[in-house]
């Protein structure tokens, strides 16, 4: 009975997709396609499409040819397409917009294939694929599906959206690879107008064809270059002929294949790691493959040239769908072949800098952000044989310190000489971002100026008790999570199972997708840096499994090597769960944190957000308009508001620098550390937004 319900419900929800189906079923039936070949049938030049129906006056082709599939084996995948991929646009999108789009864009393809093909038969060309194309006839439905699906794949969320929108160009390309025909012709263009019109229109989430985090960017451009991989394994196995001639080559030998599958399977690797070597091989080879493909296409279709080997319009569409991620997202692969690092590690050099890093902060402690010196992407310089060091990043031409030198306090004064030499002497100008009050007094005393850019939120967790009117949101959080059957859990992120931390990564995406600007960083960790062994997560669990909220809490050494303290880094929860799951998650951490002995967390400073009155320095008032401009995105200043809840203490953080004279390069060089992945244009846009 609830299978017949079930059903029931999908037909009323999803009328276009049921009607579809059952007319396709029918019209098999009826005709005896569904088991013999249609396009063997007297009646098939009556239905199906091309530009001969057109000459002929057949107007109704471009629609008759939907309903009918040319062979048996189409059928059953037609159904299949038309059941996952017409129900889930029309699932999305609604009924009466699916009509519109699957039949608009099938409507537009079939017309501009036919235009195209006219103008390639023409004696202007001589290209004999498209002179074949242009007598052939066409039927199937896919077109109308990759319509829908293309504008449908505007309306997800990151990271879905791009995934669909790969998956989709993959398969579109593949069929064109393999197949040629005029229906793989229409679903190209099917796909590549309506995910123009699917943005412009229909976009409800966020804006853009390309992906938001550097994991994401890196997945994607890892599983592009596999299916390129894939497809010229499968062009070697199944030769057969393309637009471009015979896709088989008398000189591929099994060895010669084998050798560049291996090449590209090691470097998609590479690229999942976010290797910078990797992204310029693959832009290279694709950028060379489109190249060299446009050249083809332009010998073979106005002189007698004929090609063969695996140069096909079916893999440069491939490799034009890898460069279309790998371009835009070059933030994401910023990982050298080995991290920088200057000075020696004194007795043991092979020793990876961060993990050499992790040792003296053990050994001689470190502030509430010195854990984030050890996240990729930074530099570091080392002195004194090694047991003094530097974390910085280089932007703009500024070398910018994070958080103080790791150092024995006596040795802080030459760890600081040290940085400014090393920046100087690079022709670069040196800055210290969010250094604590003995630093800042160093470099003051060396006459740089300095100045509060934040303020640590502190909570002391000796005799920490939720009483009284001050901990009323806090307590309120406690007891609706109790009502709820909510739980917190205290885990290591990489040791949960696949089915949580994929989780943990859908509502991490799906924040960063909602802010219209790529995932920040610095000071701001993410997913990834949550995977660290030593980095504590909180989730917020109900009896289902179902995660509703996330913190990664980053460990605070005190000399010696015990952990005196939590600094909360990444912090998401669930657009659909439960409401006050922050608060509740901070509070029930605090308790688990006091329980091990912990002397304090600290919600860490907001980046660019600040309480209280300052001296209008040049610089307060450049990153007050960061500050600005970035609170609509991110909400740097609501959250400093929010912190207040846990009744913190707070604890100056500052900015030091030389001169004045050095505010312009080092603004900018602050707004590229926070926003590495940001293009031209978005920057633009944000610091538009921060005049208004």
């Amino acid at each position: 009975m609830h299978f017949d319900v079930s059903w029931s419900a999908a037909a009323r929800r999803l009328p276009f997709t049921a009607a579809l189906f059952v007319s396709l079923l029918v019209v098999g039936i009826v005709t005896g396609s569904l088991w013999s070949r249609a396009n063997d049938k007297s009646w098939y030049h009556e239905v199906a499409f091309g530009l001969p129906a057109l000459r002929e006056g057949k107007w109704w082709t471009p629609i008759s040819s939907a309903f009918v599939e040319p062979g048996p084996w189409l059928y059953a995948i037609s159904l299949i397409v038309v059941l996952v991929g017409m129900g889930w646009a029309e699932w999305q999108l609604g009924t009466v917009k699916a009509v519109l789009v699957g039949v608009g864009g099938h409507l537009i393809a079939c017309l501009l294939t036919a235009g195209l093909l006219w103008l390639a038969s023409t004696e202007l060309t001589s290209w004999r694929w498209a002179e074949e194309l242009s007598e052939s006839r066409a039927t199937g439905v896919g077109a109308l599906v990759v319509s829908a699906v293309a504008v449908a794949s505007a309306t997800v969320r990151s990271p879905w959206r791009l995934r669909v929108r790969l998956l989709l160009g993959a398969i579109v390309a593949i069929t064109f690879l393999f197949q040629g025909t005029l229906a793989s012709v229409e679903y190209v263009l099917a796909t590549a107008i309506m995910l123009v019109v699917g943005e412009r229109y229909f976009a409800t989430n966020e804006h853009g064809y390309t992906p938001r985090t550097r994991r994401e960017v890196r997945l994607l451009g890892c599983a592009a270059l596999l299916v390129i991989a894939a497809a010229n394994l499968m062009v070697f196995l199944f030769p057969s002929s393309g637009p471009l001639g015979p896709t088989d080559s008398d000189d591929n030998s099994v060895f010669t294949m084998l050798i560049g599958l291996v090449i590209n399977v090691a470097i998609a690797d590479q690229l999942r790691r976010g290797k910078r070597w990797a992204w310029w091989v693959a832009v290279v080879f694709g950028v060379l493959n489109v190249v060299l493909t446009v050249l083809a296409v332009v010998l073979v279709a106005f002189t007698d040239v004929s090609t063969e080997g695996a140069v096909t319009l079916g893999t440069t569409l491939l490799w034009a769908l890898l460069l279309a991620i790998l371009i835009p997202g070059r933030f994401a692969f910023a990982v050298p072949w080995r991290v920088r690092k200057v000075g020696t590690l004194g007795s043991d050099p092979a020793t990876d800098p961060a993990d050499r890093v992790k040792q003296l902060l053990r050994a001689h402690g470190g502030g509430t952000m010195s854990w984030m010196t050890t996240w990729p992407g930074n530099s570091y310089q080392f002195t004194d044989q090694g047991t003094s060091v530097v974390a910085y990043q280089h932007h703009v031409g500024t070398h910018l310190a994070l958080a103080d030198p790791i150092c024995a306090p006596e040795r802080l004064p030459a760890a600081v000489d040290a940085f400014i030499d090393l920046a100087e002497s690079a022709g670069a100008t040196p800055c210290l971002f969010s250094i604590g009050t003995a630093t800042s007094q160093v470099l003051v005393d060396r006459g740089w100026r300095s100045v509060q850019i934040a303020e640590d939120t502190i909570v002391d967790l000796p005799g920490l008790e939720f009483k009284g009117k001050p901990w009323q949101h806090v307590r309120s959080a406690l007891n609706k999570a109790g009502k709820q059957d909510i739980s917190m859990r205290m885990v290591t992120l990489a040791d949960e199972s696949f089915a949580v931390r994929t989780q943990v990564r859908a509502i991490s995406e799906e924040w960063v997708g909602d802010k219209g600007l790529p995932e920040m960083g610095f000071t701001l960790g993410s997913v990834e840096e949550a995977m660290d062994p030593e980095v504590r997560v909180a989730l917020a669990v109900d009896p289902d499994g179902n995660v509703h909220g996330v913190l990664s809490w980053l460990p605070v050494y005190a000399p010696g090597g015990e952990v005196a303290g939590w600094t909360l880094d990444i912090m998401r929860r669930r657009t659909d769960g439960f409401g006050p799951v922050v608060e509740y998650l901070i509070a029930s951490s605090a308790v688990a944190f006091k329980d091990e002995g912990a002397q304090f967390i600290s919600l860490s400073g907001a980046p660019l957000a600040r309480t209280g009155d300052f001296d209008p320095e040049p610089l307060d008032k450049l990153l007050d308009a960061l500050g600005a401009a970035l609170e609509p995105y991110y909400g740097f200043r609501s959250l400093h508001t929010f912190k207040k809840k846990f009744n913190p203490r707070y604890e100056p953080v500052f900015l030091a620098f030389r001169d004045e004279s050095d505010l312009p390069r080092i603004g900018l060089a602050i707004s590229r550390a926070y926003l590495p992945d940001a293009t031209a244009g978005q920057l633009l846009k944000l610091a538009a937004s921060g005049t208004e």
